[in-house]
């Protein structure tokens, strides 16, 4: 009996030990919360649905001429759109300054500190289950590179991730226009429509579903229930246009 040989399998080529990854799920998971421009973009128009549309609402109400409303509704989304904007540059901004400024003090406590740093080290590695010997080698590995160590720190302790390069610009433009995007929605009825009555109701219909539709997307942009989110960002919006509404009428007698 002939037997056949069979030609020995290779092994899988590693990476510093590490073995290849086993089949399963995607390894590069989509979530809508990574698009950080989509995310500011989300945010700002469902922040700038609110305030022309209850603007409009009370002006409405007050009985002011038609194309009044729709001039004071595209200043205040000019001025929501500029203030939109900074207030995301600045934030942005912090973010980035605060990485920096806890980037260069844990680089400082490395050399200062190494000892400190080091049992920091084997502090956040021990409460993930590591013992012994393993310890001993995670720590020495993880220190043995600078940057990695610092790294490590600016990750595990401080739960910092380096902000996107850039990323300031982006968030001003994306928050600003999302914004404008936002507001034009209650506003358009105005400029297209010759009656401030009919206007309204279009207005209010065509608000009612945007206020869902970005408080649904900004609820899971920033990680909450996107059911609630709807709800609450509905709410806001009701609340603000009748508020707007009553004190028109009361000041208008």
């Amino acid at each position: 009996m002939i037997t056949q040989l069979q030609a020995p399998v290779a092994e899988a080529p590693t990476r510093d030990g590490l073995w290849p990854m086993p089949p399963g799920p995607p390894h590069e998971e989509s979530h809508f919360a990574q698009a950080a421009v989509v995310r500011d973009f989300v945010i700002g128009a469902a922040d700038g649905l609110v305030l022309p549309f209850a603007l409009a609402t009370g002006l409405v109400a007050a009985g002011l001429a038609h194309p009044l409303i729709v001039v004071a509704g595209l200043a205040v989304i000019a001025a929501g759109c500029v203030a939109m904007g900074l207030g995301g540059y600045l934030a942005a901004r912090s973010e980035a300054d605060r990485y920096a400024s806890e980037r260069k003090r844990e680089e400082h406590e490395t050399v200062e500190y190494a000892d400190r740093e080091r049992w920091e080290v084997a502090a956040i590695l021990h409460r993930y289950g590591v013992r012994g010997d393993a310890l001993r080698m995670a720590v020495d590995s993880v220190c043995a590179e600078k940057r990695r160590w610092v790294d490590f720190m600016m990750r595990f302790e401080l739960d910092l991730k380096e902000p996107e390069p850039q990323r300031a610009g982006r968030s001003a433009v994306a928050t600003g226009s999302g914004h404008a995007a936002g507001g034009l929605i209650p506003i358009a009825p105005y400029m297209l429509m010759p009656e401030a009555g009919g206007a309204l109701a279009v207005s209010s219909a065509l608000t009612a579903g945007a206020l869902v539709a970005f408080g649904w997307m900004k609820a899971r942009a920033t990680g909450l229930p996107p059911l609630r989110g709807a709800a609450q960002t509905l709410a806001v919006g009701a609340v603000a246009a009748t508020v707007a509404a009553i004190l028109a009428r009361a000041a208008g007698g």
